[in-house]
């Protein structure tokens, strides 16, 4: 059996290490119904925008849940999924089918750098010029062109992580300069309010930093990666192209305190 990138012979797992997941099962959640009640608010609030429902995408955040649930979604339609937590992810994706599109939602620290390029196709936590680099050095040892989001810290909270927007286009040419990343547009988590409408100028502040660097590069990203289960609406429309929604999906979560502001699910 191949070993993913970054696991070697003489240090694969023993089976007494095997990280075994906790999946939640959510009882009397109707995924197929909650998919099509979210795509209707994804087209409702684009329309009210101006924009077609097409140009927005929907990531299913399937964290915490088990294989058979996430093919409930899949046969309701859904391809675009988000994980956050790697060792969850290795053992879940290689189950599902090869055609879905697999999304890394969740602070990447560089020693796993390897292993979420090896699974997923876009990775939505790029959040510092040092990773930015690190990524693009393995990209080059592993012959890759992964897609990335760069991560961005709008509202300035000490507890996140992100680029600070004057960082950001500091470091633009440095960025722009490393041709192994797919820059694909810009991510962030606006601090969690009681009200969607709360999360509107974090969003717009997204979009209006992504306009600047269309001015000072001529390149216009193409992606706005905003909006989870109780704002999305919001974010589609000011201008996200990609949408994480777990709980509107999934059903609720058991809540726990070990529950941290650096994992960027829903």
């Amino acid at each position: 059996m191949a070993l993913p990138i970054g696991l070697s012979a003489s240090n694969e797992m023993k089976p007494k290490d095997i990280w075994q997941p906790r999946y939640i099962c959510s009882m009397d959640v109707d995924i197929a119904t909650n998919l099509e009640q979210v795509r209707n608010r994804i087209a409702e609030s684009a329309r009210h925008a101006g924009r077609t429902p097409e140009e927005v995408s929907l990531l299913a955040v399937s964290k915490t849940h088990a294989p058979e649930v996430i093919r409930e979604a899949v046969a309701a339609g859904q391809t675009d999924f988000a994980e956050s937590k790697l060792q969850e992810a290795r053992l879940k994706i290689p189950e599902l089918p090869s055609r879905l599109k697999w999304h890394f939602i969740g602070h990447l620290q560089s020693n796993k750098a390897r292993q979420v390029l090896s699974l997923f196709q876009t990775i939505h936590s790029v959040d510092s010029i040092d990773l930015v680099k690190h990524l693009s050095r393995i990209s080059a040892e592993e012959g890759l062109h992964p897609r990335v989001c760069l991560q961005v810290n709008v509202a300035g909270e000490a507890s996140k992580f992100g680029f600070a927007p004057a960082a950001l286009l500091q470091n633009l040419d440095q960025i722009l300069g490393l041709d192994r990343l797919q820059i694909e547009g810009l991510m962030t988590v606006p601090p969690l309010a009681p009200k969607a409408e709360d999360s509107r100028r974090y969003f717009i502040q997204l979009r209006e930093l992504r306009d600047e660097i269309a001015r000072r590069t001529g390149i216009r990203l193409p992606h706005l990666s905003m909006g989870m289960s109780h704002d999305y609406p919001v974010a589609v429309e000011e201008g996200a192209t990609m949408v994480r929604i777990g709980t509107a999906i999934f059903g609720e979560r058991r809540k726990t305190a070990e529950k941290k502001s650096t994992d960027y699910t829903d």
